[in-house]
């Protein structure tokens, strides 16, 4: 493994057996993620995010294929593991009557800090995360973004290497969403962690990671930077309404032959297609169609989503299912974190 390698997983699998039956919740995760990136891991409900990331948190064992985080075997050693990553799950992990820098004191002795290393990493992390306004109260007292912050900051106490972040920000509301990822991103840049997180909100991957996984059925099916996704796989959307339908078979021909693909009809004299740089294509597709005498009366081009690039590849979107999250794998609402199953 390269020194510069902080994850790397080969053909790793994992099947579950539900009611005699053979459910297959990943299948061959092969990646390798370098030290301080920020990889998003995408997909819809049940399709493996969330027991990939038990097996690389040594949760839960994987059937097959083998992986390394932080420079070891998650089956081998999997306190060696445990010891240098930190991790958030979907459900809050402080307990609820224990007030807040007691509850992170009592995180590091877990993780064996001495008395002096684990007052100091407390109070450094108070300050960097703004959690001094609350920190005298109990778990039980603080708000929805309180809580997900004193997550942040329990996973973060042992200063890991890794920091694995399970839909960190589900259920909050928009202002404490941007709190979080601002908190998120300043400490990545003072300690030089490596983040990697699911999430639903899209636009959290495309503005905020360096590289972005897809997930579906159990199995990777895209991995790249949001914009050379989106750019690939999806393209603007463009969209043409025409002054007059009988213009429609020319403004095809045109669309065909500048931009290589089948215009849509979607009635009322309008076309739709998607193409790569569709705002620079529209500009010529325009002057074109003017040259002909083609009237149009309104032109768009609305840059791609990353949810445009999983219906391109599997035709659905993201939003699609509502099967719960891994529902199939047994204990999957085991979403404390992993510092508190260590208790």
């Amino acid at each position: 493994m390269r020194t510069d390698t902080v994850i790397a997983t080969t053909g790793l699998t994992k099947r579950f057996t539900v009611k005699k039956n053979e459910v297959h919740a990943v299948t061959d995760l092969t990646m390798d993620v370098r030290r301080g990136e920020l990889v998003a891991f995408l997909g819809p409900n049940g399709a493996g995010k969330s027991t990939s990331l038990r097996m690389l948190t040594t949760l839960i064992p994987p059937t097959s294929g083998t992986a390394t985080v932080a420079g070891f075997d998650i089956a081998r050693d999997p306190a060696a593991v445990r010891s240098r990553i930190g991790y958030v799950g979907q459900g809050n992990s402080g307990s609820f009557a224990q007030r807040v820098r007691d509850e992170l004191l009592s995180q590091g002795a877990f993780y064996g800090m001495g008395r002096r290393e684990r007052t100091e990493r407390t109070d450094e992390l108070i300050t960097s995360l703004e959690l001094e306004s609350f920190a005298s109260q109990t778990v039980q007292q603080l708000s929805g973004g309180q809580k997900r912050r004193l997550d942040i900051a329990l996973g973060l106490i042992h200063a890991p290497e890794v920091l694995f972040l399970d839909e960190p920000s589900t259920g909050l509301d928009p202002q404490s969403r941007a709190n979080l990822w601002e908190h998120i991103v300043a400490l990545r840049a003072r300690y030089g962690t490596t983040v990697f997180l699911t999430t639903h909100y899209l636009e959290e991957a495309d503005r905020y990671a360096e590289r972005v996984m897809v997930m579906d059925d159990g199995r990777v099916i895209a991995d790249d930077t949001a914009a050379a996704l989106k750019a690939n796989l999806a393209g603007d959307a463009v969209t043409l309404t025409l002054e007059s339908e009988a213009h429609l078979a020319r403004a095809s021909a045109a669309v065909e032959r500048l931009a290589g693909t089948t215009a849509e009809h979607r009635g009322a004299g309008t076309l739709a297609f998607a193409a790569p740089s569709g705002s620079a294509l529209l500009t010529r597709l325009l002057r074109e169609l003017d040259s002909d005498g083609v009237a149009v009366t309104t032109a768009t081009a609305v840059p791609p989503t990353l949810d445009d690039v999983f219906l391109a590849l599997t035709g659905r979107t993201l939003r699609d299912s509502d099967k719960p999250e891994d529902s199939t794998a047994p204990g999957s609402d085991t979403d404390r974190t992993l510092e508190g199953s260590n208790r």
